[in-house]
């Protein structure tokens, strides 16, 4: 029997989602101070309506729903996931007023992207796009890469209980300190010193490249911003080609893999404990990962002959794969040359980077590469009863952090996950057929848009049909929440309606 949720149930909910809300709209103080500073007062406005309608709807919900109740496993998977939703809804509020989206659903769709660190765009002239906007649409990656609870986490909370469920939720399942709080707190301080050293980095790039001082600085805030959290949104339609420069693009590539790595190998470089690096499963699988599939890449480019020079390989191919690979999206090549010139094999490689993704409780989105090497082992270990007789005790570990004995519970989490990525990147690519657009083409956009990568080959277009839009606000939605909290929410909407 299904039980109908109480009461009480919705105020806990409710209380702690006006929380994050509140939080999320005190956000928007940033780009409003950026608008003063530059004499952009409209786009500061827009600001201030989405800061003020943000703070209205967080207050009725701090003040209706009022309580003293810790958040339950259930509770907090659902607050979790109507953050991210309520997010993009509220997040969108000034980009529409800012006249470069067509309609208030493109507003969203970007707001998601930006929130989920995805990178996919619909926006309209971004050349010309007011510093105080571009800004936001960056930092909207900087909150979602370290995770909207957990920006909530570390400034709003203080029940540790409660906390877990929401750093749980956002799909997190590593503590790197002993209390929940103090592991938010110290994932904003890392990205905080590193946003510090990274722009000054690529600021001091910009300026070596030909950019002025202040462009520079505006640049590399938000390179940092966006690259750091895997996300892909740069102040230019060019992208990173924009720049036409090697050096930025290693800086950009250096930056890419500190957002790849597990927060809590940060935690274990910080302590001094740098052998991790080399130890670590994580590390040592995305780098056979990351090495295999450039071969594979290399060939097919090769074959067509298009990047003759080992510079232009490195340039236009490696660069593209760390890219996707890491789920970032930042581009060195224009979209439509993914079809014209890379051909089939580089093409579905590229499109099998895309889906594993970077490492688990990073910025990083796809299934997770610590997946992909507990499966590995499961198949090592498979192998071993196989050959081994028949009395023989296989036992398999893994090092992550510390050693990890491989059960059947953890294979079998990690193949329940894969499990739900490979079935809504088929989904998303069956309705990109269904509307129209080739096979290869829309299972490259649906494994972009569920592994939160954010490269386009073409499709993702104001003028694509409405129905893909919301296919792929969705399937960002769902891939940055890894499932869980998206399948509690429809398990509470199903005892909303026939629960007893």
């Amino acid at each position: 029997m299904i039980l109908k949720p109480g009461i009480h149930d919705l105020r806990t909910i409710g209380y702690y989602l006006g929380k994050i809300i509140t939080g999320l709209s005190l956000a928007m103080l940033i780009p409003i101070v950026m608008g003063v500073l530059a004499r952009e007062i409209n786009p500061a406005l827009d600001f201030l309506i989405g800061l003020e309608i943000g703070l209205i709807v967080g207050t009725v919900l701090l003040l209706f729903c009022r309580t003293d109740r810790e958040l339950n496993w259930m509770q907090g998977m659902i607050v979790v996931s109507l953050a991210w939703l309520v997010a993009m809804f509220i997040g969108a509020i000034p980009m529409y007023l800012s006249g470069h989206w067509k309609s208030y659903l493109d507003a969203c769709f970007d707001s998601m992207s930006g929130f989920a660190t995805t990178g996919l765009t619909l926006v309209q002239n971004l050349d010309h796009m007011s510093l105080t906007h571009n800004l936001w649409r960056h930092l909207t990656m900087f909150i979602g890469g370290q995770g909207i609870g957990i920006a909530a986490l570390a400034l709003f909370m203080k029940g540790a209980s409660g906390g877990f469920k929401i750093y749980i939720g956002e799909g997190r399942d590593e503590k790197i300190l002993p209390n929940v709080i103090q592991t938010a707190r110290f994932i904003w301080l890392i990205s905080i010193v590193y946003l510090i050293l990274g722009t000054i980095a690529l600021t001091i790039t910009g300026i070596f490249i030909g950019l002025k001082p202040l462009s520079a600085l505006f640049h590399g805030v938000c390179i940092f911003m966006a690259g750091f959290d895997t996300g892909g949104f740069s102040p230019q339609s060019q992208s990173v080609l924009y720049y036409h420069s090697l050096a930025f693009e290693i800086v950009t590539i250096v930056i890419v893999l500190f957002g790849v790595l597990n927060f809590n190998l940060h935690y274990q470089i910080w302590a001094g404990r740098w052998k991790e690096l080399v130890r670590n499963i994580e590390t040592r699988t995305f780098f056979l990962s990351v090495s295999a599939t450039f071969l594979i890449i290399a060939f097919g480019l090769n074959q067509l002959g298009i990047y003759p020079k080992a510079i232009l390989m490195f340039r236009k191919g490696f660069f593209q794969l760390v890219s996707g690979h890491s789920t970032t999206g930042y581009m060195t090549i224009y979209a439509q040359q993914f079809i014209q010139d890379w051909g089939n094999i580089a093409l579905f490689t590229l499109i099998c980077a895309m889906a594993l993704g970077g490492c688990a409780c990073s910025t990083a989105g796809g299934i997770k590469i610590l997946r992909l090497g507990v499966i590995l082992k499961v198949f090592r270990q498979d192998i071993k009863r196989i050959v081994l007789p028949d009395k023989a005790i296989v036992m398999q570990k893994l090092h992550h952090i510390h050693d990890i004995f491989l059960t059947d519970s953890l294979a079998r989490s990690a193949f329940v996950v894969v499990f739900a990525y490979l079935i809504l990147y088929i989904l998303g690519a069956l309705i990109g057929m269904l509307c129209g657009y080739p096979a290869l083409e829309s299972m490259f956009e649906s494994v972009s848009a569920t592994a939160n990568v954010g490269f386009s080959c073409g499709v993702t277009q104001a003028t694509m049909p409405a129905v893909l839009k919301i296919t792929y606000i969705l399937q960002m939605w769902a891939g940055r929440l890894e499932f869980m909290s998206v399948f509690t929410l429809i398990g509470f909407c199903v005892a909303v309606v026939k629960g007893k």
